[in-house]
């Protein structure tokens, strides 16, 4: 049997099994909602975080020389 023939087989073979397998898992769809909301929950995080930042930063005195 030449590899060609071999492979054709081995590939058929494969491809039938998987059509018979019913349950494949989850469609993409709840995974992408997933991965929305916790990109949007991380937005949002980092958003608060860097607006406390910025509020401690200006809320700290500015520095004067107390002069000679």
């Amino acid at each position: 049997m030449s590899i060609l023939s071999y492979l054709h087989v081995v590939l058929t073979t494969r491809l039938v099994e998987l059509r018979r397998d019913g349950e494949r898992g989850d469609s993409p769809v709840p995974t992408a909602v997933i991965i929305f909301g916790l990109v949007f929950v991380a937005t949002v995080v980092t958003g608060l975080a860097l607006n406390r930042a910025n509020n401690w930063m200006t809320n700290i005195p500015t520095f004067t020389n107390p002069g000679p």
